[in-house]
């Protein structure tokens, strides 16, 4: 077996998935922090939130996009 190859896609794996946590995480606070109707947030707060939840979705299709063989040919 080669070890050096496991451990790279078990990085790969570990940084994408920390990745897509992250992303969603500060999105959701991002969100509750612009919601909130006791302090008033910039505007930027809940387009911030948005681009967090977009990157996120985009990070997830392009993980299924390298594991179905169909789209990466």
């Amino acid at each position: 077996m080669k070890w050096l190859e496991l451990l790279t896609v078990a990085g790969a794996t570990l940084t994408a998935a920390v990745t897509v946590v992250v992303l969603y995480s500060l999105g959701v606070r991002l969100t509750a922090i612009a919601g909130d109707s006791q302090t008033a947030a910039p505007a930027w707060v809940r387009y911030f939130a948005y681009i967090c939840f977009g990157l996120c979705g985009v990070a997830v299709l392009f993980g299924l996009y390298l594991i179905i063989p169909y789209f990466s040919g």
